[in-house]
């Protein structure tokens, strides 16, 4: 039932990184960002760039995190760092090619993070202390008036939503990004590169709205979200490209003729989960231990932050629309009122019955956040089982009482649809 296009996003990441490696080698240089930052600098100027909580999620998926914690905390670093976006500073301060995934990365060529955690600038700080490397840290400004329906506003009309003076001040630190990466890359960005990388992202995502559109409207599962993940995420980290924009109108369609099939993860479909936050990276086979039950997880954030995200109209100013894109996009998933009103409206777009919150109580504010989503979730009629874990600690992660409290909320499911 493995979808071919899923195969090919795997592919196209592992040539990507060998690519990479030697370009590196030929001493071109690249950047280190985290996820919430605008990578679309990078990638106007052709600039290669790696992400951090990707590439933390590798580490975890090749099960080497246990490794690198351990030694983190024997040096002195304490144990409530948000361990998603710090183990990929620990893998380089390990240092050996044998104890990193594909023999690890050479030292960047620039650092970027947002103040979006308390621990983020001085993660990056540590970075730039090891490598050298410039760092930019970028604002994450209060927002004084949220509005909890972002999702409707801000894909067009962003301008009021985000506000005026935040938008002045993301805008300049972009620009000054943009103008160290272009010293770091030894060229300039091209003329109209970043409003005609913003117009193929806009496509890429209208693409994505459309597939999970079409999952949530759906009888029954078609694909299961470890599928889902990867082909949405990998082209995610190269929006824009012609491969990534190629690769969402694959995906739509096999996700179509799959619905069209009459396809289904789990014909006894009965139950249907949303797993909210980041990953389970150590261990995704997690997500298919409950179709025994009738229990399938049909959505993940993944998919549909794709578009609620990403899709900022440009109004002839991309770097505008850039600004209004990243200056609450991790906070958007986790602090409220955004985060339990956007979790609601796919829960009931999706038909979800049961929600599974991972909550990583060292990771803020995804960890803290993850009360008040629960509690608008409950208010909306959603059942909830919290589970405490982190995305790339095995160390602590007890599957078997994960198990168990999961089946045993999927059993209280079925008992109340009786």
């Amino acid at each position: 039932m493995t979808l071919s296009c899923t195969a090919q996003a795997a592919a196209y990441q592992r040539d990507w990184t060998k690519s990479l490696r030697a370009r590196l080698a030929a001493g071109e240089a690249y950047a280190f960002a985290n996820a919430d930052t605008p990578l679309e600098v990078f990638h106007a100027l052709g600039m290669p760039v790696v992400v951090n909580q990707w590439w933390s999620s590798v580490i975890a998926a090749k099960q080497l995190s246990a490794l690198h914690l351990d030694a983190s905390e024997r040096a002195g670093f304490h144990g409530r760092l948000a361990k998603y976006s710090a183990l990929p500073l620990f893998a380089a301060q390990d240092g050996r090619p044998e104890s990193q995934p594909w023999g690890g990365l050479p030292h960047p060529g620039l650092l970027c993070a947002r103040a979006s955690a308390d621990d983020h600038p001085l993660i990056f700080a540590e970075w730039a202390r090891l490598t050298g490397a410039p760092l930019r840290i970028l604002s994450a400004p209060g927002h004084d008036a949220p509005a909890p329906d972002w999702w409707t506003p801000l894909r067009d009309p962003w301008e009021d939503e985000v506000g005026t003076a935040r938008l002045d001040l993301m805008v300049a630190e972009i620009a000054d990004l943009t103008a160290l990466a272009e010293t770091v890359a030894g060229r300039r960005t091209e003329d109209g590169a970043l409003a005609a990388l913003m117009a193929r992202i806009d496509r890429q995502e209208r693409l994505f709205d459309e597939t999970a559109q079409l999952i949530a409207d759906a009888p029954r599962l078609p694909v299961r979200i470890s599928e889902m993940i990867p082909n949405v995420m990998i082209p995610q980290w190269h929006r824009g490209s012609d491969w990534a924009l190629a690769h969402a109108t694959r995906f739509r369609d096999a996700v179509a003729a799959r619905i069209a099939e009459g396809a289904a993860v789990c014909p006894d479909e009965r139950v249907r989960m949303m797993w909210i936050g980041a990953g389970l990276w150590f261990d995704t086979g997690f997500y298919t231990r409950f179709e025994d039950q009738g229990a399938v997880f049909a959505w993940s954030m993944y998919l549909p932050f794709a578009a609620d995200g990403y899709l900022r109209a440009d109004h002839g100013d991309p770097m505008r629309a850039l600004a209004a894109r990243v200056i609450d996009l991790n906070e958007h998933l986790h602090q409220p009122p955004w985060a339990g009103a956007w979790h609601v409206k796919e829960a009931l777009r999706h038909r979800i019955d049961l929600a599974v919150i991972i909550v990583p109580a060292s990771d803020r504010p995804s960890g803290y956040g993850t009360n008040f989503i629960a509690r608008a979730l409950n208010e909306a009629g959603i059942a909830c089982v919290m589970i405490d874990a982190d995305m790339v600690d095995a160390r602590a992660w007890d599957g078997e009482r994960a198990h168990r409290l999961v089946s045993e909320a999927i059993d209280r499911v079925l008992q109340k649809g009786r």
